[in-house]
């Protein structure tokens, strides 16, 4: 019997989309669809196994077939936990807690099946002549998968770690279930319009705008993801500006309902149980062993090379800082919420750059269709054309049809604006990927969390938020551009200290003369930016380097300092430790700086104990390195050229992860990547190679 015969017709995931390349159904998805979908899947994945199993298929039908099976499930799963990021209620989430355990459990039953294994062992060790050179970097890459999930435990051992799995599922989930609570209940209410000081009118508006849709009177100040917080560059008031970053860094460690200090301690604890028992000495050392790092002590070595001059340069950096504070009347020291504030005057008054009044020449449509689309276009041959009269999963969300010089292939969600269904940050994500052997097309997506803006106002970005448009289309790019057989290797299917690669490199181009020309028009009048303001606009990005390296490196040292941690190092301890530990992990590495907090602290970390970034949030400088390196290439060879990006998308974007990561690279530059640039770019040239 087919297991599908349970799933209604009128299930919107019991048959591939007939919408254009494959774009869900929104409009006819119910919460209510995702239980007996999850069920039918699971089960028709089973049956699809054991008839590929009982067929006896050659090698490469056989890796095929494999590849093929469970697309019901993948089709109902990638519109689920696409929605629990963007547009979750109580309940989907509810959908969530019940069901990411199971799901968890199913997919390692799948990875972990002896006859699986057992046929990818044999097929390793004695490879077919006729398998092309990705189906032999499948093979590689199955065989490395089924020894790191635990194919070589006995009974007692593979029992255990689904076990652990499963918990683990169900606990980060959790973890981002009270994390989003909480960052919504911290929201700070102010009672007059005067303690938000210094905000420009516009963004006032949308702090009224979000009061009056709590019901409440007076304005509200929504949380965004980091400690860092966009409104604290703007806020005269230093006591407001305490409220704002207290509020932000009091996230999921002030106790009750939505604690995350225990959570995390059970999350690191299981995954260092986990290690061990796949014969790992910690988290982070089976984590980097299958990155392109390869081992944890090169990760470790290369940060510590780096903090002792990020730290002086901070610390310079907080001596220029602290010396506005006090010309402002204010006594010193100066602390972590005066930073962004100061930095902000420190830029204005050297640079006469004020980012603040800098946000009407940013408006979003313009950023979005003559800056990101347009270098698209200028490096890649592609269009977009916006599909109106498809359906999207929110308000606010836009799609557009992708095409290149072959015509139409994808299609591009845009999903810029923050609401309380939304976790913080931005990021990019897929429905879709392209694959030659499905025949599927890229559906991918762009989230951001950008204040809405009052109605009939214009949607202003600040400086930030526009280098976080490209670096997201940056991940998009990858995926859209993909060109492999298989699904698992398409786009940002690579290691995770090589995904960010891309999405650095299509962030440098944002700030580029003839780039910036383009986009950065007065919303109003349509003049261009002034050539004084875009000099010291590019000028002042390259100033403030030591907070910017020092807030990174400390998130990642942290990330690192959990995950290193030895099975049962963490048995007996309490939530108020977390905070002790922490101080502690910062201390020992040299980089605790008062007013310099990590981007993330531990109880809001999502990105390590929420998402998939454990024991890897190091990946994003080891990027930046073929990064910076990949842009001198770009300049050497005349910048925003055709040519220039062909061969960047033949090189590196088209083969995800169908090839080692590393030698596209050397495909791409000729060459290994440099450390020099990276150390240029970011003033550490005192850091050492």
């Amino acid at each position: 019997m087919d297991p599908r015969a349970g799933l209604p017709a009128d299930n919107p995931f019991a048959a591939p989309s007939d919408l254009p390349f494959g774009l869900p159904p929104f409009d006819r998805v119910r919460t209510g669809h995702f239980a007996p979908a999850f069920d039918a899947g699971m089960a028709a994945h089973r049956a699809e196994l054991d008839e590929l199993l009982a067929a006896e298929l050659p090698a490469a039908a056989f890796l095929d077939a494999l590849e093929s099976s469970g697309r019901l499930l993948a089709r109902a799963e990638a519109v689920f936990w696409n929605l629990t990021g963007t547009d979750a209620d109580d309940a989907l989430r509810a959908v969530q807690e019940e069901y990411a355990p199971e799901l968890a459990a199913h997919h390692d039953a799948v990875r972990l099946d002896p006859r699986v294994v057992a046929r990818v062992r044999a097929l390793h060790e004695d490879p077919p002549a006729d398998l092309d050179a990705e189906a032999r970097r499948l093979l590689e890459r199955l065989h490395s998968d089924a020894a790191r999930s635990g194919a070589l435990l006995d009974e007692a051992g593979a029992r255990r770690l689904r076990e652990l799995n499963a918990e683990l599922s169900a606990l980060t989930t959790r973890f981002d279930v009270e994390l989003l609570a909480d960052t919504n209940d911290l929201a700070v209410h102010f009672e007059r319009a005067e303690e938000l000081e210094g905000l420009a009118p516009a963004d006032l508006a949308r702090a009224a705008e979000a009061a009056r849709a709590r019901g409440r009177d007076g304005y509200v100040i929504a949380l965004v993801l980091p400690t860092g917080q966009p409104v604290l560059e703007a806020l005269r008031r230093r006591t407001s500006r305490e409220r704002v970053h207290r509020a932000s860094i009091a996230r999921g460690g002030r106790g009750g309902e939505h604690d995350t200090r225990a959570l995390l301690q059970r999350i690191a604890a299981l995954r260092a149980e986990r290690a061990r028992l796949l014969g790992f000495a910690d988290h982070a050392s089976w984590v980097v062993a299958d990155e392109t790092a390869g081992d944890v002590e090169a990760v470790v070595g290369m940060l510590r090379r780096l903090a002792p001059a990020a730290v002086a340069n901070a610390r310079s950096e907080e001596a220029e800082l602290t010396e506005l504070l006090v010309t402002d009347g204010e006594a010193p020291p100066l602390r972590a919420w005066d930073w962004s504030y100061c930095a902000g005057r420190l830029l204005r008054e050297r640079f006469a750059v004020d980012t603040e009044a800098l946000r009407p020449w940013f408006e979003l449509e313009r950023v979005l269709v003559d800056g990101v689309f347009a270098t698209a276009s200028a490096l890649y041959g592609l269009s977009f054309t916006e599909r109106a009269d498809l359906p999207v999963y929110a308000d606010g969300v836009r799609v557009f049809e992708v095409a290149g010089p072959g015509g139409p292939f994808g299609l591009y969600l845009f999903d810029p604006y923050a609401r309380e269904s939304k976790r913080g940050g931005a990021w990019m994500s897929s429905f879709s990927d392209r694959s030659g052997l499905l025949g599927t097309a890229p559906v991918v997506v762009n989230c951001l969390n950008v204040a809405r803006p009052a109605p009939g106002e214009a949607t202003l970005l600040t400086v930030d938020e526009v280098e976080t448009l490209f670096h997201e289309f940056g991940h998009t790019l990858h995926g859209l551009l993909s060109d492999v057989h298989y699904p698992r290797f398409s786009g940002t299917n690579v290691p995770r200290d090589f995904v960010e690669f891309p999405s650095q490199v299509n962030e440098f181009w944002g700030f580029e003369p003839e780039v910036l020309q383009r986009y950065a028009r007065h919303h109003v009048t349509g003049e261009p930016l002034p050539d004084g303001a875009a000099q010291g606009l590019r000028a002042a990005r390259a100033h403030g380097q030591g907070f910017a390296t020092l807030e990174y490196l400390a998130a990642a040292l942290l990330d690192l300092a959990w995950h290193r941690l030895p099975a049962g190092a963490l048995d007996g301890a309490r939530p108020e430790d977390v905070e002790r530990f922490e101080a502690e992990a910062l201390a020992e590495a040299g980089v605790a700086l008062e007013a310099v907090p990590p981007r993330y602290r531990s109880t809001y970390f999502h990105h390590v104990f929420g998402g998939g970034y454990a024991a890897a949030y190091y990946s994003y400088v080891w990027s930046e390195v073929l990064d910076a390196d990949a842009v001198e290439w770009f300049a050497e060879n005349g910048g925003l050229r055709r040519e220039n990006g062909e061969h960047f998308r033949r090189t590196l974007l088209s083969r995800g992860g169908s090839v080692d990561p590393l030698q596209a690279y050397r495909d791409f530059r000729g060459r290994d990547a440099a450390i020099e640039p990276l150390l240029r770019r970011r003033g550490l040239q005192g850091a050492g190679a």
